[in-house]
């Protein structure tokens, strides 16, 4: 039996060329492929790759209004405030019908003024 270490040493120090012209050798000589072994063997690589990929930041929030609480017409003027196309009549529906959102794919600067200002005034607010 050959010396296992020695074998080792000696392929590890082949060039790449090298190595991949002895791939084909070994390939024709015992009428194997190693393309499946070798897709087989990088599968857990990609998907450790994968996994280690960074979670994107989320960059659109949603501004949802819960309950208007004790001040609504404070919440109403809030409301018309932050969403200057509504009317007194919409704002009053969309405060009436909380949960409701008030905005929907802005910054996280921007839900984040409209919850501090819908807050203000009384409502309870979630940005998701």
């Amino acid at each position: 039996m050959a010396d296992l270490n020695k074998l080792v040493e000696e392929i590890s120090a082949l060039s790449l060329l090298e190595a991949a012209e002895l791939v084909k050798l070994l390939e024709s000589k015992l009428g194997v492929t190693a393309a499946a072994p070798m897709a087989m063997a990088a599968m857990p690589v990609a998907a450790a790759a994968g996994a280690a990929a960074p979670v994107e930041e989320k960059t659109e929030f949603n501004v949802v209004l819960k309950a208007a609480g004790e001040k609504k017409i404070e919440v109403i003027k809030a409301v018309r405030q932050i969403v200057s196309s509504l009317g007194l009549k919409e704002a009053k529906e969309l405060v009436d019908t909380a949960p409701q959102p008030v905005l929907q794919g802005v910054s996280k600067d921007a839900a984040n003024d409209a919850k501090s200002k819908l807050e203000t005034a009384g409502a309870t607010v979630a940005i998701e």
